[in-house]
């Protein structure tokens, strides 16, 4: 009871401390995280017209479920799974009966500077599949050993994974290392987890295949999406340690301390002196599967920063369909993550027995209590949502107006200032993706140039561009065809009074200001997604058929537990 209790204790403390601000009403907006009351679903979330799927099928799969549920209790359920899963997913898997060993694995896995930085960043989609991984392994090992039920498991961690495009390929990556073996039913069960994987991510592979880029990205921004150093230890170190985001104002203050590298020398030390021990208790060939996706995994994350590996990082997003996933290679750390903490803490456990033999019980249990610390001692600043960087604010009272006006007169929405990423005096000034796209009902044309510091990483969205076009030479934006035009009082360039020339002020509010083209015509009915939905529905499919696996799993057990109980009036 206690080996069970004490992990879901450590979850909840976690969850509790790094989410602590989320107790206050409002929404955390920040980077790439954006949850809004509730989101429409549409055409455009499920396939976008014409730029990269970066978010599919997330904004699809959010729009459903704030059907159901308000979007800041969403956001809030979501958060706090991501935590409380990666807390459990590494305390279960790492191979120990040893409580305190697998707290160790709990905290070095969910208190990292990973976690830190893509949460601030936003990118909680990613979070999900970070969360996942743990259990995907364990699952794996299972299938591996002919475990009941182990398969379904793997395909339900696969299937959270797969709700963006890098979660979807960490895990397809980690299948296709993990599996293949020789041992009973291997082909089969590989080639069943492989292919059901790959339908899990069909949705983004089809949209991305038939986007008008064609799958492709801008070289340009490899050298701004490269690991960079957190400290005097450089890049290498910061990726040594799961740091090393591009963006800088993402990153802890605590990741600036000197002593950061040594303690980052000590975690590795501390790994390899633990690979023995996992090479015992896991199934032959397993540690060295693990080991592989591992290493890998801080390659191509080191890539950007290698010598020769900027220029064919640079190729392959200018050539290769979907070659883009892999320009932030720092955001593919996941699996080196999850070895060093599990490798991590079984060497914290061999170390403690060599001092229980040398010196006595209470040495190795200060040596277990130390290492389960430090991680929180080395990222303070994760707490208390990173000490208030992840505050609730509430959306002013003009985006509700705005969105009931243009579901009432549908039809697409230019958002201005002309950038993706906003700053808003209600949202503290913190920097967060344009809400409009989420918010609105309709189509929302924002510009996906992405700048990084000097850089201007260039988007692939032609509507966007044709946008850019009309705001530089000074033209009416009513020339695009919009029927609705946004302008937000956000920081950012001016927005030009040629750009509003021939439109119909609709609404004047203190943080937004809509216009209506009177000139707009409606455009002729679009077709459906077409093999985009298909891919969404056979998704779709598959996640079904894996809760009704899972519930049938449970039901025969629950029948046979009746079954194997004594009669009423038997026994002793």
């Amino acid at each position: 009871m206690r080996e069970r209790l004490v992990p879901h204790g450590v979850a909840a403390a976690v969850t509790a401390v790094v989410l602590a601000p989320l107790a206050l009403p409002g929404y955390v907006l920040r980077y790439d995280m954006v949850f809004v009351p509730r989101s429409a679903l549409s055409w455009e979330l499920i396939a976008p017209a014409s730029a990269l799927p970066r978010a599919v099928p997330q904004d699809a799969v959010v729009a459903l479920a704030t059907q159901l549920m308000p979007g800041w209790l969403l956001q809030r359920l979501v958060l706090a799974a991501i935590l409380w899963l990666a807390v459990l997913g590494a305390a279960r898997l790492v191979p120990t009966d040893r409580t305190a060993v697998r707290v160790v694995a709990a905290l070095g896995y969910a208190w990292t500077p990973y976690l830190a930085e893509r949460l601030l960043i936003g990118q909680w989609g990613l979070l999900l599949a970070y969360a996942m991984l743990p259990w995907l392994v364990a699952a794996a090992l299972g299938v591996r050993a002919a475990r009941p039920g182990a398969l379904p498991r793997l395909l339900l961690a696969a299937a959270v994974s797969a709700i963006t495009p890098t979660g979807g390929l960490i895990a397809l990556v980690a299948v296709l290392v993990l599996l293949p073996g020789r041992y009973a039913g291997a082909l089969r069960r590989a080639g069943t987890a492989v292919a059901a994987t790959v339908l899990l991510n069909a949705p983004w592979l089809v949209a991305g295949l038939g986007s008008a880029t064609g799958g492709r990205s801008d070289p340009a921004g490899v050298p701004a999406f490269a690991a960079r150093a957190e400290n005097w230890g450089g890049s290498l170190v910061a990726l040594a340690g799961t740091g090393g985001i591009w963006n800088a104002l993402t990153v802890p203050v605590s990741r600036q301390v000197a002593v950061v590298p040594l303690a980052t020398a000590l975690l590795l030390l501390l790994a390899g002196y633990g690979v023995p021990l996992l090479r015992r208790r896991w199934p032959a060939g397993a540690v060295g599967r693990f080991g592989l996706l591992a290493v890998g995994s801080w390659l191509v994350a080191a890539l950007g920063v290698l010598p020769g590996g900027a220029a064919l990082l640079g190729w392959l997003v200018d050539t290769a369909p979907g070659g883009g996933l892999v320009r932030d290679g720092q955001k593919l750390l996941v699996p080196y993550a999850l070895a060093l903490a599990v490798a991590g803490a079984l060497g914290a456990e061999r170390l403690a027995d060599r001092l229980a033999a040398r010196f006595d019980r209470t040495t190795g249990g200060v040596l277990l209590v130390g290492a389960a610390l430090l991680p929180v001692a080395l990222l303070p600043d994760l707490a208390f949502g990173a000490l208030g960087r992840l505050t609730p604010v509430r959306y002013p009272a003009d985006w509700a107006v705005v969105a009931r006006q243009v579901a009432d007169r549908p039809g697409e929405v230019v958002s201005l200032p002309f950038q993706e990423y906003q700053r808003y005096a209600w949202n503290d000034g913190r920097v967060v993706i344009d809400p409009a796209p989420r918010y609105l009902a309709a189509p929302v044309l924002i510009d996906d140039t992405l700048r990084v510091g000097d850089v201007a990483v260039g988007g692939e969205d032609p509507r966007a561009a044709r946008v850019r076009e009309l705001l530089a030479a000074g033209r009416p934006v009513a020339g695009t065809a919009v029927r609705w035009v946004l302008v937000q009082r956000a920081a950012g360039p001016p927005v030009p009074v040629t750009a509003l020339a021939g439109l119909r002020l609709a609404h004047a509010g203190p943080e937004l200001s809509l216009y209506e083209n009177p000139a707009w015509v409606a455009p002729a009915p679009q077709p459906g997604p077409g093999p985009v939905g298909w891919a969404h529905l056979v998704a779709g499919t598959v996640v079904v058929a894996i809760g009704f696996s899972g519930t049938a799993r449970v039901l025969r057990r629950v029948v046979a537990s009746r079954d194997a109980s004594p009669a009423e009036g038997e026994g002793g």
